[in-house]
C-alpha cells in the first residue's frame, strides 16, 4: 500500500468535506505527506521552497496580465459591443437571443479568458432580454452557463497557461492554437441544440437588421476583437511569447477602453487594477500550494503508482483515456479547474504518455473536460454566476441543462479519441510536432 496516497487523499479531501479553503486544503496535505519522508523543520523549509520556486516563472507573468486585460475589457463596454455584434451574427436563426448569447460567450471569452468573467457580463446582458422576448429563464440561463467555458479553449487562456508550466513546457503556442477547433466546434454543437430547443418552443427569430446597423455594429466589435489578431498573430507569427502576448494584451485593452470608447478615466484605474492583483494572488496562491502538492507526490511515488494500476487495470488505450475521463468529470464536479488542473495533470500525463498520446492534445481534452465541470453542481462557478444573473434557482436550471451536457460530453469524447482535431492546426500554423 502506498501510504504517501493515503495520507495525500485522506487529509486533503477531510480538509475540503470541513470546509477548509481548497488552496490551505491543498498545502496542508502536501505538508502532512511530506512529514512521512523528513522532519517538522524540513517540511515547512521544503513546502516553502517549492511553493517560492514554483512561483519563480517567466510564464505565469503571463496570467496577471491577461486577467488585468479581461478586467479593463469587462468594465470597458467590450461586453455590451461584442453581443451587438452577435446579434448580427445569429439574429435570423430560431431563438435568436439564445443564439447570440453563445456566439457573445465565444468571443468576450476568448478575450477575458474567464467563464466566470463571461457568464456574468453577457448573461447579465442577455438575461433581460430574453425574458422580455417570453423566453424561459431557466432555458436562458442554461444556454448562458454551458456556452460560457468555451473561452477556455478559444485562447487566450490562462488554465492552458497553467497546463503548460505544470507539464514542464508544453508549448504554448501550440496550446493556444490547438483549443481554436474544440472551442468552435463546443460552440457550434451548443448553437444547434438551443436553436432545436427554440425551434420546438417557438421562439421568435429577431428582427432583420438594416445594412447600417449591420455596419456599425461589425465596425464597433472589429477593434476589441482585433485583441485576439494582435495576440495568436504575434505569437504565430514569432513577434512575441505569450507572457509578452498579454503584456501587448494589457496595453491593446487600456488604449480602446481609456482612449477610443471612453468606457473607463484614470480614476477608474486604481480599482480595476486592485480587482486584477485580488484574483491573481488567489490563482497564484493556489498554483504555490498546488506545486508543493506535486512534489509530495513525486517524493511518495504517487504518479508512478497510479499509472502502474490504471494500466494494470487494462492495456486497452480506449478503455484507459475513457477512466480518465470519467474520473475528471467526477472530479471537476466538487474542485475549481486550476487546482484540478494542478494535482492531476503530474498524475494522468504519465500514463497517456506510455500511450504515446501527444501532451497538446491531452491539454486540449483535459481542459475539455474540466470546462463541463464548472457548469455542474454542487460547486461550479459558472452554474452559480448564470443562476445569479439569470435570476433562477439552481434546482430549476439543471433540467434544461441536460442536452447540453450531453452533448458536451459526447463532443469531449470526440476530441479524446480523434486526435487530429486538437493537432491540425499547430500543425499546419506552427509545424508542430
Amino acid at each position: 500500500m502506498n501510504w504517501a496516497a493515503v495520507v495525500l487523499f485522506s487529509s486533503f479531501g477531510a480538509l475540503m468535506v470541513i470546509g477548509v479553503p481548497i488552496a490551505f486544503s491543498i498545502g496542508i496535505a502536501a505538508a502532512l505527506t511530506f512529514l512521512l519522508f523528513m522532519s517538522f523543520d524540513q517540511t515547512i523549509f521544503i513546502v516553502a521552497q517549492q511553493m517560492a520556486s514554483g512561483l519563480d516563472s517567466f510564464t505565469l507573468l503571463a496570467i496577471p496580465f491577461f486577467i488585468l486585460a479581461g478586467n479593463i475589457m469587462n468594465r470597458g463596454g467590450i461586453a455590451l459591443r461584442l453581443i451587438e455584434f452577435a446579434k448580427v451574427l445569429g439574429g435570423r436563426l430560431p431563438g435568436a437571443l439564445a443564439h447570440c448569447n453563445v456566439i457573445a460567450n465565444m468571443m468576450f471569452g476568448s478575450i477575458s479568458g474567464s467563464a466566470v468573467a463571461s457568464a456574468a457580463a453577457v448573461g447579465g446582458v442577455m438575461a433581460p432580454l430574453q425574458r422580455k422576448e417570453g423566453y424561459d429563464p431557466a432555458y436562458s440561463a442554461a444556454v448562458n452557463i454551458a456556452s460560457s467555458p468555451t473561452g477556455l479553449l478559444i485562447p487566450p487562456s490562462t488554465t492552458l497557461i497553467v497546463y503548460s508550466l505544470i507539464t514542464g513546457g508544453t508549448s504554448i503556442s501550440a496550446l493556444f492554437v490547438a483549443g481554436y477547433l474544440p472551442g468552435a466546434l463546443l460552440g457550434l454543437s451548443l448553437m444547434l441544440v438551443a436553436g432545436i430547443i427554440a425551434k420546438r418552443r417557438g421562439y421568435p427569430l429577431a428582427e432583420r437588421p438594416s445594412w447600417a446597423e449591420v455596419r456599425h455594429r461589425t465596425l464597433d466589435a472589429i477593434l476589441p476583437l482585433g485583441l485576439i489578431l494582435v495576440i495568436m498573430g504575434g505569437i504565430i507569427g514569432g513577434v512575441f511569447t505569450a507572457t509578452e502576448a498579454s503584456a501587448a494584451a494589457v496595453v491593446y485593452s487600456l488604449v480602446l477602453a481609456l482612449f477610443w470608447y471612453r468606457e473607463i478615466g484614470l480614476k477608474d484605474l486604481p480599482s480595476i487594477v486592485l480587482e486584477s492583483a485580488v484574483t491573481t494572488t488567489i490563482v497564484l496562491f493556489m498554483i504555490g500550494t498546488s506545486i508543493a502538492m506535486s512534489r509530495a507526490m513525486a517524493y511518495g511515488d504517487i504518479p508512478f503508482a497510479l499509472s502502474d494500476y490504471l494500466l494494470l487495470l487494462s492495456d486497452n488505450p480506449l478503455v484507459i483515456l475513457l477512466v480518465i475521463n470519467l474520473a475528471l468529470l467526477v472530479v471537476g464536479t466538487f474542485m475549481d479547474m486550476t487546482p484540478a488542473l494542478l494535482i492531476f495533470t503530474p498524475i494522468f500525463l504519465p500514463v497517456v504518455s506510455d500511450l504515446g498520446m501527444d501532451p497538446v492534445h491531452f491539454g486540449i481534452m483535459m481542459t475539455f473536460n474540466l470546462s463541463i465541470g464548472i457548469c455542474t453542481p454542487p460547486v461550479g462557478s459558472a452554474l452559480f454566476i448564470g443562476c445569479s444573473v439569470g435570476r433562477v434557482p439552481i434546482a430549476k436550471v439543471i433540467r434544461p441543462l441536460l442536452p447540453f451536457y450531453a452533448v458536451m460530453i459526447g463532443l469531449l469524447l470526440l476530441v479524446t479519441f480523434v486526435p487530429q482535431i486538437s493537432l491540425i492546426l499547430p500543425q499546419w500554423l506552427l509545424n508542430y510536432g
